[in-house]
C-alpha cells in the first residue's frame, strides 16, 4: 500500500512537471506571437505612413526627364535597352495600361516599392534581436532620409534596386540565423529579378561573397544550395544577357561614356560628404554605430558578414569614384544595426529620455531637409527657401546649375518645350507636316515629345540618345525636320536649308535646356540611313 501509493505519487510528480513544462511552453510561444503581432503592426504602421506620404505628394511638380524615357521605352518592351535592364520600362507600360498617365499613376509602384524597403527594414531589425524603439528607429530613418525620400516619389530603377537589396539582405539575415540554405535558392530569384532591374545588385553579390569570405560564415561558400541560387540568378538574367550580346554589349559602352564624359568624378572626401547629405548628417552617427555594431557586438557575430560587405562595397566605389548614391541600398541593413545598437546602449546605460529625444531630433531634422527632397513647397518658394538656407544640392553631373536642383529641375519645362514644337509644327504646311518629323537632342526631350505631342497632333520624336538610336529613323526621310536645340553650323553640314523658326525659354529648366533654338531643316543632303550611324550618343 505504501509502495503503491509512493508510485502514483511519482507519477503525479512526473505528469506535473510535463504539464508544467507544456504550460511553459504554450506560454512561450504565446507569448512569441503576441510579440510578433506586435512588432509587425508597428512595422506594418510605420510604412503605411511612408506609403501615404508619397500619395500625398508624388503629383508634385511635373514628369521627371527619365519617367518620360521609361514611358517611351514601355512602349517598346524588349528585353533589353542601352542604359538599363528591361525591369522598369515592364513597370511603366503596367502602370501607364492599368492606372493611367497621370503623375499619381506613373509613381503609384515607386511609393509602393519605398513603403515596402521599410517594411523589410523593419523585420531586418527585428531578425536582429532589436526591440520597438529599434524597430521605430530604422523605419524613420530609411522613410525620411533624404535620398530615400525622393526615390520613392518618382519612378526610376533605383527605388525598385533598395527593395531588392533590402529583400536580399532579410533573406541573409534569416539564413545566417536558421543555417537553412534553401534560402540560396530564393536569395537567387530575388537577386536574378533584381539584376533584370538594374545591374548594380551585382555589387551585393560581390559585397556578400568579401563578407562571407572574411568571416567564420565561409563554410556557406561550399554548400551546394549557394550555387544553385547563383545559377538560378543567371537563368533569370539570361534573356537580357542575350539581348547585351546581340546588340554589341551596348550598357558597355554607355558606362563608359558616362564616366568620362557625364558624371563628376568624385574624391573620397566628397563621396564620404555625399553620404552626409544623402542619407542626412543627423542619422550619421547611427550608421557608423551600424557598422560598429556588425563587428563589435557579442549578438551581432553571426552577422559579420554584413559589416564587410559594406566596407567591401564602400572601397570599391571609392575606388571607381562612383556616384554617392550608388551606395544608398546598402543602408538599411546598416540602419536596423546601428538602430539596434542605440538600442542596446540606452538599455545598458538607463537612459531612456533618450528615446524620445533621438526620435525627436531626427525628425525635426528630416522636416527641414524634406523640401530639398519632396515637391513640398511651391516652387518659387523653394527657391527662396534654398536662397535663404544657403544650401544647394551637391551636383552629380558636369552641368551648369540653375535655380534648382537637378532632380528637381528636370521635372519643368516638357509641355512647354513640347508646345513650342506644335507651334512651329503647325506653322507648316499641309504638305510639309505629312512628312516632317522631330529630331531631339536627349531622350528626355524625345520622350517629352512622344509622351505630349499627340495631344498636339505631332508626329513621334527620333533621338540619337541612348535607345532612341536603337529604335532608328523611323519612317522619316529627312526631307523637312524639326529640330530642337543643336548648332546651326552643324546642321547646315547636312541640311540644304535651316531656318531657326522658335525658342524655347524656361525660367527653371536646367541651363542646357533653356534658350534652345528650334530649327525647320529641309533637305538631307545624304540618305538618312547613312546619317545615322554620325548621331549615336550613348551617355
Amino acid at each position: 500500500m505504501s509502495c503503491g501509493f509512493n508510485g502514483t505519487s511519482g507519477t503525479n510528480k512526473i505528469e506535473g512537471r510535463a504539464t508544467a513544462r507544456k504550460g511553459m511552453s504554450m506560454e512561450s510561444h504565446t507569448g512569441w506571437k503576441i510579440s510578433l503581432r506586435k512588432d509587425l503592426a508597428i512595422i506594418s504602421i510605420l510604412s503605411l505612413a511612408k506609403l501615404a506620404l508619397h500619395f500625398c505628394f508624388n503629383a508634385g511638380y511635373g514628369f521627371f526627364r527619365d519617367e518620360l524615357y521609361y514611358i517611351a521605352c514601355g512602349e517598346h518592351l524588349a528585353f533589353g535597352y542601352v542604359d538599363h535592364p528591361p525591369f522598369i520600362a515592364l513597370i511603366a507600360g503596367f502602370s501607364r495600361g492599368f492606372l493611367g498617365d497621370s503623375l499619381f499613376a506613373l509613381r503609384f509602384f515607386p511609393a509602393v516599392a519605398g513603403a515596402l524597403v521599410v517594411f523589410f527594414t523593419g523585420l531586418i531589425v527585428r531578425e536582429l534581436g532589436g526591440k520597438t524603439f529599434a524597430q521605430i528607429l530604422a523605419c524613420v530613418s530609411v522613410s525620411f532620409a533624404p535620398l530615400y525620400l525622393y526615390m520613392g516619389n518618382v519612378l526610376t530603377m533605383n527605388i525598385f534596386d533598395h527593395l531588392f537589396w533590402t529583400l536580399s539582405a532579410l533573406l541573409v539575415v534569416r539564413l545566417l540565423k536558421s543555417g537553412n540554405t534553401r534560402i540560396w535558392l530564393v536569395l537567387g530569384a530575388v537577386l536574378g529579378i533584381g539584376l533584370m532591374n538594374k545591374h548594380s545588385i551585382f555589387f551585393f553579390g560581390f559585397g556578400l561573397l568579401a563578407g562571407l569570405a572574411l568571416t567564420k560564415s565561409r563554410k556557406h561558400l561550399s554548400a551546394v544550395n549557394l550555387w544553385l541560387g547563383a545559377l538560378i540568378a543567371f537563368v533569370i538574367f539570361l534573356p537580357h544577357f542575350v539581348w547585351q550580346i546581340a546588340h554589341g554589349f551596348p550598357s558597355i559602352e554607355f558606362i563608359r561614356n558616362a564616366a568620362l564624359y557625364k558624371n563628376m568624378p568624385l574624391s573620397p572626401k566628397m563621396f564620404v560628404l555625399g553620404q552626409m547629405f544623402d542619407m542626412h548628417p543627423f542619422l550619421f552617427p547611427v550608421l557608423v554605430l551600424g557598422v560598429l555594431f556588425f563587428f563589435s557586438f557579442k549578438s551581432a557575430r553571426p552577422y559579420r558578414v554584413f559589416g564587410w560587405m559594406y566596407l567591401a562595397i564602400f572601397g570599391l566605389f571609392l575606388l571607381i569614384r562612383a556616384k554617392t548614391y550608388y551606395i544608398a541600398p546598402v543602408y538599411p541593413v546598416v540602419f536596423a544595426g546601428g538602430s539596434v545598437a542605440l538600442e542596446n546602449i540606452i538599455k545598458r546605460r538607463c537612459v531612456d529620455w533618450l528615446r524620445p529625444a533621438v526620435l525627436t531630433f531626427l525628425l525635426g531634422g528630416f522636416f527641414m531637409a524634406a523640401p530639398f527632397a519632396l515637391p513640398v513647397l511651391p516652387v518659387g518658394t523653394f527657391v527662396k527657401f534654398s536662397e535663404c538656407l544657403k544650401f544647394s544640392v551637391p551636383e552629380a553631373e558636369r552641368h551648369e546649375k540653375g535655380s534648382l536642383p537637378q532632380h528637381f529641375a528636370d521635372m519643368f519645362g516638357w509641355e512647354a518645350l513640347v508646345r513650342s514644337v506644335s507651334g512651329v509644327y503647325g506653322g507648316l504646311s499641309a504638305e510639309d507636316r505629312a512628312k516632317c518629323g522631330v529630331f531631339a537632342q536627349n531622350y528626355g526631350e524625345a520622350g517629352a515629345v512622344d509622351f505630349f505631342g499627340d495631344a498636339c497632333g505631332l508626329p513621334g520624336a527620333i533621338s540619337g540618345h541612348n535607345n532612341y538610336w536603337l529604335w532608328g529613323p523611323g519612317p522619316y526621310s529627312g526631307e523637312i525636320m524639326i529640330v530642337i536645340g543643336g548648332q546651326r553650323a552643324r546642321l547646315e553640314r547636312y541640311f540644304a536649308r535651316v531656318e531657326r523658326a522658335g525658342v524655347f525659354k524656361h525660367r527653371y529648366v536646367m541651363p542646357y535646356e533653356n534658350d534652345l533654338p528650334l530649327y525647320v531643316c529641309r533637305g538631307l543632303k545624304i540618305p538618312i540611313q547613312d546619317l545615322w550611324p554620325k548621331v549615336k550618343h550613348y551617355e
